[in-house]
């Protein structure tokens, strides 16, 4: 293609140019005015003196005409996995690249679209028109003929107006699906993601059918941590409401399954989730100490210092056997309400803890009697054994040794040794990596000061975790029935904490003694946890035993994955699976289970499932586009045929589509030709003024 121009470059600048010009036109005017002979001549002359200092030129530019750009993104979506929907976009899409292969003056651009990217994409939706933006961004405005869009029209980023597309150009979807797919979906429409432990909080969640038209209830199944709680029974298209207590702390999974109607298009919108992070309110404490003693303190700073505690200090200062006489009136001491606390409110504290008690007449033994029953139905209690648990003094011999994992065999080792974790410590969260621990068959001892006296116990239940000196049980952890119990076989803990050599991590200790008997989850020794990280699900098992074995893994499709875990040491076992799926993914390893869900609880690729023409038209129709359905059998049959047209015209019409054809060219040569350059310039130049002169000579 070549474009005719004319360029000029003067030979002096043009203000000179048009002194000059001015001149001599003023003087052949005058000529003209006068009627002298060669007016015309002269005229002619200066004229063609002016367009020569211009120097005229004609400019021939060669230009390559650009194709027009067209993008074709297609839907590869959660969605459009559904009913052969992605065989039937990708049909459509080979039909119309042949289709489009007929206009030499279309450059196709494919833009295939996938939310794989789970862990980039905050809500998992369908964004077409920001993957086009992306697509386009170093095409021209005035180069874009158009875009086609294969999709089941579930789009959510939709422009409110064609002005914030970037381009000038027709935008046309070709629909796949089915208008009349039936489908029962269930929504959450609020959850609150934080409750307090125990308390009651509420759902508002709603099941919508889709072309669907039978009467009546629909059963919803409320699962907590994958366990159902409650079958509810609610009219569709109704909010309804679900009142449940917080069951523990820290991730709690609510989960609602909607009952499947007949012929429904896809199962995985019927159920949905929320997270919800349990936080416990102030833990109760109640500390009873016995004997005065030098780590009495101990306990007690550590349980005020944490402002989560709500602590009960019970302290005997005033046995039976020291009674003189003194009256009532006349003691500064008030008597403490036993009754109370151990019998109508024990139940209201989540751990006891006797440190250095002994039976002295103060607590009757029915009140032991119910401090078992306490234990046994979900309590906790912690023993900080002195020199009077080996005597006959001992709690042991109360109802409460029941529930107690040690029996005292009336021996005191009174000698230095350093607190020693055991094997099965290493393995247990409450001992494991302690500060100053030292790696697994090293000779090297604890970093951690020296103890002096151990109470020797017999008969040791549950997890010996501490050992002190001739392997002797230091510190043993049990499950009683439904509650836990600790016992710590000596009171030299707070030579740890006044920085005896160097002191031990005795705050570190304790608080993890504490957590895990009152059930904190991470403390669990027998444990499966799931968590996702982006679209990676690591799973963590946490056993005191030997190889898990393989975990089963239930993804939102239903599929069964069996996957195998790799041993990271001191009872640590972790598998990772990369998923392919947003949703609700269920683990299992023998009675064990978790739950994660990867992506948002609930994602907006699911909510809306059906295909539909509705959300995509508006910007369709405003920007001159078509909007059509494809069949499903035969896409290529359905498809409109291809019109191109220009800038103005109309982009598409019954059907047919159209795309914009482009004017923009590349410049690929320029040639120059001078009109005064030279000897011709020069001899018609001479000419004129010879005539001139010859006309007036005459």
């Amino acid at each position: 293609m070549s474009d005719f121009t004319i360029g000029f470059a003067p030979l002096f600048p043009w203000p000179v140019i048009a002194a000059i010009v001015a001149a001599a036109g003023l003087l052949a005017l005058y000529g003209l005015f006068r009627k002298l002979r060669g007016g015309w001549l002269r005229f002619a002359a200066w004229a063609a003196l002016a367009l020569a200092l211009a120097n005229p030129s004609v400019i021939r530019e060669e230009r390559e005409p650009l194709k027009t750009v067209v993008a074709v993104v297609t839907d590869f979506s959660d969605s459009q996995k559904l009913d052969g929907r992605e065989e039937q976009s990708i049909a459509t899409r080979d039909s119309l690249n042949a289709l489009m292969q007929r206009f030499p003056q279309f450059e196709l651009r494919q833009v295939p679209f996938r939310n794989a990217s789970i862990g980039d994409k905050n809500d998992a939706s369908t964004a077409l028109f920001t993957a086009v933006k992306s697509a386009l961004q170093d095409v021209p405005p005035d180069q874009i003929g158009g875009v086609v869009m294969i999709t089941d029209g579930q789009v959510h980023d939709i422009p409110e107006a064609a002005s914030q597309l970037g381009f000038n150009a027709p935008v046309h979807a070709l629909i796949t699906g089915a208008q009349e797919d039936r489908d029962r979906r269930i929504e959450i429409l609020q959850a609150p993601r934080f409750g307090i432990v125990g308390q009651s909080h509420q759902i508002d969640y709603r099941v919508s059918d889709a072309n669907i038209d039978e009467a009546g209830f629909v059963d919803v199944t409320v699962l907590i941590d994958g366990e159902v709680v409650s079958v509810e029974q609610i009219q569709p298209g109704e909010e309804a409401k679900f009142y449940f207590d917080v069951p523990h702390g820290g991730k709690t999974i609510i989960e609602f399954r909607a009952e499947l109607a007949e012929n429904e298009l896809t199962d995985v919108n019927n159920s949905a989730f929320t997270v919800m992070d349990g936080i416990r309110e102030n833990l109760r404490v109640l500390l009873v100490s016995g004997e005065p003693h030098a780590g009495e303190r101990t306990w007690r700073n550590l349980l005020k210092s944490d402002a989560s505690v709500d602590l009960v200090h019970f302290t005997i200062l005033r046995p039976p056997e020291k009674q003189d006489g003194t009256p009532i009136n006349q003691l500064s001491l008030i008597a403490f309400p036993t009754r109370e606390l151990f019998i109508e409110k024990i139940d209201e504290f989540d751990l006891i803890i006797f440190d250095r008690y002994q039976r002295r007449g103060v607590l009757p033994v029915l009140y032991f009697d119910n401090i078992a029953r306490y234990v046994s139905d979900g309590g906790a209690i912690l023993v900080a054994a002195g020199p009077e648990h080996a005597d006959i003094s001992s709690i042991h011999r109360t109802p409460l040794a029941s529930v107690l994992p040690l029996e005292p065999t009336g021996n005191v080792i009174e000698e230095p040794f350093r607190a020693r974790v055991s094997d099965a410590g290493r393995r247990h969260p409450v001992t494991r990596d302690l500060d100053g621990l030292q790696p697994r068959g090293s000779n090297v001892p604890p970093d951690w000061s020296r103890w002096f006296r151990l109470i020797e116990g017999a008969n040791p239940q549950g997890d010996i975790v501490m050992e002190g000196p001739g392997d002797a049980p230091l510190l043993v952890l049990n499950r009683t029935e439904e509650g836990r119990v600790a016992m710590l076989m000596s009171d030299h803990v707070w030579l740890w904490a006044r920085g005896f050599e160097g002191g031990g991590p005795h705050t570190q200790l304790l608080r993890r003694l504490g957590h895990w008997l009152m059930k904190e989850p991470e403390l669990d020794e027998e444990a499966l946890r799931a968590t996702a990280e982006g679209n990676r699900i690591i799973i963590e098992r946490q056993t005191m035993g030997d190889a898990p074995g393989n975990v089963q893994m239930i993804t939102p499709g239903g599929e069964t994955i069996t996957l195998g875990f790799s041993d990271e040491g001191d009872g640590r076992f972790v598998a990772q699976y990369e998923a392919d799926a947003l949703g609700l993914y269920r683990i299992a390893n023998g009675d064990l289970t978790a739950l994660t869900n990867v992506g948002p609880a609930n994602p907006r690729e699911y909510s809306q499932i059906i295909s539909t023409t509705q959300a995509i038209s508006p910007i369709a129709t405003e920007t001159g586009g078509l909007v059509t359905r494809i069949a499903k059998e035969n896409p290529a049959r359905s498809l409109p045929r291809i019109v191109p047209v220009r800038s103005s015209g109309t982009a598409s019409g019954s059907g047919w589509m159209g795309f914009r054809t482009t004017e923009s060219s590349v410049l690929k040569g320029i040639t120059t030709l001078p009109l005064f350059a030279g000897i011709l310039g020069l001899a018609a130049l001479l000419m004129m003024l010879a005539g001139t002169w010859a006309r007036e000579g005459r």
